[in-house]
């Protein structure tokens, strides 16, 4: 596919608005570039999309867009930050002009098959091991999305005989039109976004559109435990995975193996043969195997895969220990349920950090989960009055707050002694201090190692 004769709109000049640039320009298309930060430079801008030669005469528009440059646009590519609601949005749709994200644009310039992975906790680790699954058989495998990779970065890397494996968001999910999976799979859906979302039916319903465009010829791969999704109505064969049931049909946790039935039953493997913690993570693997299994993989190359795996970064990542106490970043717990996994993987008294931007969450719930386990909860950010008021309430208080993270690590580590573990598992997103999640981990493992 070629755009020579389309005006694209690229709003937002960050990775995903740069990547997306950068496969429109491949494509022959001519580009305007929008930024709603009027502060930004042009100069510095222009140097991140490829090559000066190349994008010399490449079109920014910093602040609002006027309405003569918009009549010009066939299609607005916007970035995962972008709301959906907001103004200019708003203003593309009263125009008819078709808003793309960046893995729509992805999926028509790709080729290949595609399998697609949302949820809203265990998407990284699952898109993780599923891609290393792949690895293990196929020649040519991108692993893309959310997980820290654009899809549209390989697009045009992929042919007819190429796997690709995507994280993807419910952020990226509003904009899809034609994005179709071979495989989906929906992990779970517990609140969160609710500030972007607004309504738990909403998101829900967002998280659902993986599947929107899926038939009877792909497969589906749903949480047999998640009652949000018992219901669901998608087009695609379902295949269900479970913690908690054996099925007729699915992947399920039989005592301590992992068992596989469609035409006949297989032991996949058993938990200890594993290198993850946690029910959670046992539903990742789960469900990465759902997939590898329909995409053809031999038993004996997810076996091995499976066995081999280690836990993704800032997902219940073990550090080190230190005076007898080990540190676990789990930077990427980013809501309380997420939080709550990572409470229950955690086999030792615990000292938990937790705290940071508000997406609007209730936090009863990650509190009833300290039982006897969380000796301590640390706290920083914009929630640490927020969560230490449902700590209270919940008759939960030894609570210290902090005014940084280096600080909460060194109270923490004042608070363990030899035999408990420190917890770094925030329940909330890092924007109101951090760059973002990967940061604060990395930031986390510094600071622990400085002890």
């Amino acid at each position: 596919m070629r755009f020579n004769d389309k005006t694209f709109l690229v709003v937002g000049t960050g990775k995903s608005g740069i990547s997306a640039v950068n496969l429109l320009t491949k494509m022959g298309a001519d580009i305007i570039v929008q930024d709603s930060n009027d502060k930004l430079d042009k100069e510095e801008i222009r140097s991140n999309f490829g090559s000066k030669e190349l994008n010399k005469d490449l079109r920014i528009v910093l602040g609002d867009i006027d309405e003569d440059t918009l009549s010009c646009i066939d299609i607005a590519v916007i970035s995962p930050g972008v709301p959906i609601d907001s103004l200019l949005v708003s203003k593309l749709k009263k125009r008819e002009i078709p808003v793309w994200g960046e893995i729509e644009l992805a999926y028509i310039c790709s080729k290949g098959s595609l399998y697609a992975i949302t949820g809203t906790n265990g998407k990284t680790t699952t898109t993780a091991l599923t891609g290393e699954i792949m690895k293990t058989f196929y020649k040519d495998v991108y692993v893309v999305g959310n997980i820290g990779m654009p899809y549209t970065d390989y697009a045009l890397k992929t042919d007819e005989n190429s796997v690709t494996v995507a994280e993807i968001s419910s952020f990226q999910l509003e904009t899809i039109h034609q994005f179709k999976p071979d495989i989906s799979a929906v992990l779970n859906i517990t609140p969160d976004h609710l500030n972007r979302h607004h309504t738990m039916e909403c998101y829900i319903n967002t998280k659902l559109d993986i599947a929107k465009n899926q038939t009877q010829d792909n497969i589906c791969v749903l949480n047999y435990d998640d009652e949000n999704l018992k219901g669901a109505d998608v087009g695609a064969k379902v295949f269900w995975f479970s913690s908690r049931h054996i099925l007729e049909r699915g992947i399920w946790l039989e005592g301590e193996d992992i068992i596989y039935k469609d035409d006949k039953r297989i032991k996949i493997c058993t938990i200890h043969d594993m290198k993850l913690l946690g029910k959670h993570n046992y539903e990742n693997v789960m469900a990465a195997v759902a997939i590898a299994m329909h995409a053809g993989v031999p038993v004996e190359c997810i076996r091995k895969a499976v066995k081999d795996f280690n836990a993704v970064e800032h997902r219940i990542e073990f550090v080190c220990e230190v005076n007898g106490v080990k540190y676990y970043n789990d930077s990427k717990g980013t809501n309380p349920d997420a939080a709550i996994k990572a409470v229950e993987a955690m086999i030792t008294p615990t000292v938990v950090i937790g705290g940071g931007y508000d997406k609007q969450s209730d936090y009863g719930e990650w509190i009833d989960s300290f039982k006897d386990k969380v000796k301590c909860l640390v706290l920083l950010g914009d929630t640490a009055d927020k969560i230490e008021r449902a700590a209270l309430d919940k008759g939960f208080a030894d609570i210290i707050k902090t005014s940084s993270l280096e600080e909460a690590v060194k109270i923490s580590s004042e608070q363990a002694v030899p035999g408990d573990a420190v917890l770094l598992s925030p329940a909330c997103a890092s924007w109101d201090m951090f760059k973002n999640y990967e940061e604060r981990g990395r930031l986390f493992k510094e600071y622990v190692g400085k002890l």
